[in-house]
């Protein structure tokens, strides 16, 4: 069996920033224990597959340990294959997930995926979170992820969490934010659970970031930067109860997954 498979900085104006994503188009869908084998050996903290369905596709994102419901920077990635190297015709392209239906267009020279908002609980301060980060955050909201919220961007970039202790809370992740200097508001991921210590750049986080941020700024468009290593630029917009995301993308490898059956 032979796949094709892409490598994309998402986020990044080129490569070697921004966070890398496989990306696997597929005819017909593989078995999921096939599919997580190829996401662990891959080793990305994103796999990517996708099958043309109708007017669109279906699309689904495999960490080296589990399928997650959404990725952001993935699906940024498979839109990049998909309009540049498959030449779509259309500016937009439809992908059915397990987050419901998302919808990726072109704008300049920019991709904005359009997702939906992660509501958000207040929440008591996980011992874990300060145990790990080694300084108590301002206040914490509970999604699928927990997001903790800092005092500022100082306070993010010096984060040197404990990923075992991380470990033990019971979510996707834990988000570390502030304001920022250069841009509306920073973040970091972290996600040990999912096999992912520190993501480069995350999408999917965004999606309760821009509300949070959105009401406490009192504006509907923001500018986000990941304080990871790569580093990644997000440009945001909250319309309602949706998030539109916009970022740049850049191909580093293009290539053949060979499988014996």
């Amino acid at each position: 069996m032979r796949l094709p498979i892409y490598q994309i900085d998402a986020f990044a104006d080129s490569i070697f920033q921004g966070n890398p994503a496989a990306v696997c188009p597929l005819e017909n869908w593989l078995s999921d224990d096939l599919l997580q084998k190829i996401a662990e050996e891959n080793n990305l903290s994103e796999t990517v597959y996708f099958v043309k369905e109708n007017d669109g596709y279906h699309i689904r994102w495999f960490t080296p340990v589990t399928e997650v419901d959404l990725c952001g920077h993935a699906t940024l990635a498979s839109a990049y294959v998909i309009f540049t190297i498959f030449g779509h015709e259309s500016d937009q392209i439809s992908f059915n997930s397990k987050s419901g239906p998302l919808t990726v267009f072109r704008r300049d020279d920019s991709l904005v995926m359009d997702f939906p908002v992660t509501p958000l609980e207040i929440c008591e301060t996980p011992p874990e979170i300060v145990e790990s980060f080694g300084k108590a955050p301002l206040e914490v909201f509970r999604s699928d992820d927990y997001m903790a919220v800092y005092e500022n961007e100082e306070d993010i970039r010096l984060l040197s969490p404990d990923f075992a202790i991380l470990e033990r809370l019971e979510c996707r992740g834990v988000i570390a934010t502030s304001t920022g200097e250069s841009s509306d508001f920073v973040s970091r991921f972290f996600a040990p659970r999912c096999g992912i210590n520190e993501d480069p750049v995350t999408g999917s986080a965004h999606c309760a970031l821009t509300p949070y941020w959105s009401r406490k700024l009192g504006k509907t468009k923001l500018s986000a930067r990941q304080l990871s290593k790569r580093g990644g630029d997000i440009q945001c917009q909250l319309i309602g109860d949706r998030v539109l995301l916009s970022g740049k993308a850049a191909k580093y490898l293009e290539g053949t997954i060979e499988i014996s059956m």
